[in-house]
């Protein structure tokens, strides 16, 4: 009883600002541009590297004899760099925020696009893996930073859907390239106008990020009174400037947290097996050359970004409304994102060559159900502990980066004859494998509760008796009591 009346004074004392439009909403307007832009420049070359290696290519630029190897190797070399820097920067943006290191990442992206071209004249093959293992580097730094701000930003009662908003961005930046880079590399300008102009949109949102972006609405110049304090009693995170050392030991005994590790990662597996090898299934097997049609390369992912803003809505909807707990609405969304596509790939092993309507259908299907993941798993590390998201998803991050990496490797595998649907149906049943086995382990250990070493640590006095570990900070010692409490009291219906 107490606890619910001290839930509700917290509530009562920071009401949710009247304006429908709040530094909230910019902040995670500017972080979806980013994801958008980001994601963009990694899709830039599974596009381009085509006209890169025609002889057909419009225009006076060169052309590079790279085999079939190679161009995998550039490909996949993104990710190299990509899984290096995942924990550290997490651990760097918990403790000092996300805006600085979004802001680097950003820019350098943006740079090393803008030199591409030329590292690709004068060094070939070898100058471009170099060029994509420190994009990959620098975008190691981004999905981190990212978690840490929305978990400063995003109150509960909106974090699945400011949570969407955010991450969509990376399916709004794949059809973007998918429709334009094949313009692009057509017109004029040539290939190396793709990597132009997704350098110059980098480091535009890079200079706008660094006017009104920040890691904190305490830090923010912008914010309003109301909306500050609303925030920070419903977000359930503390100011920077603490030093919290990162809770290893809590962190690897915790069993929600491994639920949210391994659902990542079998999300990562599923999903770049079908971003990656659909177009050859298609090819070889449907006898059906998507890649040659950019509306139905571009139509599975239009699915799952309008989807994922569905999914989340309708959480948030749920939660807020008090008809499911919070935790229920992680297991719902987080089953439709994973055994969903598992149930789709099935089908789809089993489609009889040359049905082309029934493919995309299939297709469309099982990648729009995937935005629900949004919804699950990718808001658990912020539910878990808001101080240290951006450790949890450096980690949960780099981690499934490996398992990108696996999922061409695998059907290079098992796979030995590209026009056999026996073996192909064997990827399906790997992928659908780990979509069920790793959204099992999430259904069974997954909880909304903060963990308990989400909070700094508490030192005892001489005379026994414990207490925060300095006096300035009883303040904020009471706020994060009463927003624990706010948060628990919110998740039990």
């Amino acid at each position: 009883m107490c606890d619910k009346m001290i839930a509700s004074a917290a509530h009562d004392e920071a009401p949710k600002p009247d304006r429908f439009i709040g530094m909230r909403h910019i902040i995670a307007l500017m972080m979806f541009l980013a994801t958008t832009v980001s994601y963009g420049t990694r899709v830039t070359m599974s596009v381009t590297i085509v006209a890169m290696t025609s002889n057909s290519s419009s225009g006076d630029f060169p052309v590079f004899d790279w085999g079939r190897s190679t161009q995998d190797t550039i490909l996949s070399s993104f990710f190299w760099g990509y899984i290096l820097l995942q924990v550290p920067a997490g651990m760097i943006a918990g403790r000092f925020g996300g805006k600085y290191l979004m802001f680097s990442a950003m820019a350098a992206t943006g740079i090393i696009n803008l030199l591409l071209p030329y590292a690709a004249t004068k060094g070939d093959y070898v100058a471009v893996i170099v060029c994509r293992v420190l994009m990959g580097l620098t975008q190691g730094l981004l999905y981190p930073s990212i978690h840490g701000v929305l978990g400063h930003w995003a109150p509960v009662s909106e974090r699945s859907r400011l949570g969407t908003f955010v991450y969509a961005g990376a399916q709004l930046g794949t059809i973007i390239e998918l429709l334009t880079s094949g313009i692009l590399s057509a017109s004029s300008w040539g290939w190396p106008s793709v990597f132009y102009v997704a350098g110059i949109c980098c480091i535009g949102w890079a200079v706008l990020w660094l006017l009104v972006g920040d890691s904190t609405p305490a830090s923010s110049r912008w914010i309003t009174k109301e909306e500050r304090k609303y925030i920070e009693t419903n977000a359930g995170s503390d100011d920077l400037g603490e030093k919290i050392p990162t809770p290893w030991k809590g962190i690897f005994t915790s069993l929600p947290f491994w639920a949210t590790l391994l659902a990542h990662c079998g999300q990562n597996l599923g999903f770049w097996t079908l971003l990656t090898e659909m177009p050859s299934y298609f090819k070889y097997v449907l006898d059906v050359d998507i890649k040659e049609n950019g509306q139905l390369s571009a139509l599975p992912y239009v699915a799952m970004y309008i989807l994922s803003f569905f999914f989340s809505w309708v959480a948030d909807f749920m939660v807020n409304r008090k008809i499911v707990r919070l935790v229920t609405s992680r297991r719902i969304f987080n089953t439709i994102a994973l055994w969903g596509p598992a149930v789709a790939l099935i089908g789809l092993s089993y489609l009889p060559a040359g049905n082309l309507s029934l493919a995309v259908v299939i297709l469309t299907v099982t990648v729009g159900l995937n935005g629900a993941h949004y919804s699950g798993f990718m808001m658990s590390h912020i539910d878990l502990s808001p101080n240290h998201a951006s450790t949890l998803m450096g980690f949960t991050n780099g981690c499934g980066a490996i398992f990108s990496i696996l999922a061409p490797y695998t059907v290079s595998i098992v796979v030995s004859d590209e026009t056999a649907a026996s073996e192909w149906r064997n990827v399906f049943f790997i992928s659908a494998a780990f979509y069920f086995l790793t959204n099992l382990f999430y259904l069974l250990f997954i909880t909304d509760q903060k963990q308990s070493w989400n909070e700094p640590e508490t030192k005892p006095l001489e005379d026994g008796v414990k207490k925060e570990k300095s006096d300035d900070k009883s303040s904020n010692s009471s706020k994060k009591t009463s927003v624990t409490i706010s948060v628990t009291g919110d998740s039990k219906f």
